[in-house]
């Protein structure tokens, strides 16, 4: 579940309210154990899905860094080589329109 938790800070541009909370999603999920909720225990989720957004925004607004802000197509390559590497493939390039 975790492995869909990305980097999030120092990126141009910088990450999306969608992204923060899709990011705490998978951390509640991984947390909970649940990928979706009993309806006894779904508005306890949702609220730690919104506390953990609220956190992780306040938390990436607050860092700070002397390195210029990181390429997302760049990562996006280097995390497809690494996987080749991991996995023994070869890369998949981006997807081309």
């Amino acid at each position: 579940m975790c492995r869909n938790i990305k980097t999030l800070f120092n990126f141009d541009p910088p990450a999306s309210e969608d992204e923060i909370r899709a990011a705490s999603l998978q951390f509640v999920r991984k947390l909970s154990g649940f990928t979706k909720p009993s309806q006894v225990n779904e508005a306890a989720f949702n609220r730690a899905v919104d506390d953990v957004t609220r956190v992780a925004r306040g938390l990436l607004a607050s860092l700070t860094t002397k390195a210029g802000p990181r390429n997302r197509e760049v990562e996006a390559a280097k995390a497809r080589v690494r996987s080749a590497r991991r996995f023994g493939r070869p890369p998949v390039g981006p997807a081309r329109s």
